[in-house]
């Protein structure tokens, strides 16, 4: 004799639930990498043009 299982369906609102915090989740690291872009580019705008020669980067890769 086997025996079966039934796949357990979720409820609708746990499934929005899901989905929103994934939702969520996805945006707040878009944000985060969005600002350590973005404050990386900065502290190398405000590097002389010698230091930027030194880590290999010129004025027009920033």
């Amino acid at each position: 004799m086997a025996i079966t299982t039934t796949p357990a369906i979720a409820p609708f609102g746990a499934v929005v639930i899901h989905r929103t915090v994934g939702a969520l989740t996805a945006f707040a690291t878009a944000i985060r990498e969005w600002n350590h872009a973005r404050r990386t580019v900065n502290a190398l705008r405000r590097l002389k043009a010698d230091l930027l020669e030194d880590i290999g980067l010129t004025r027009a890769d920033i």
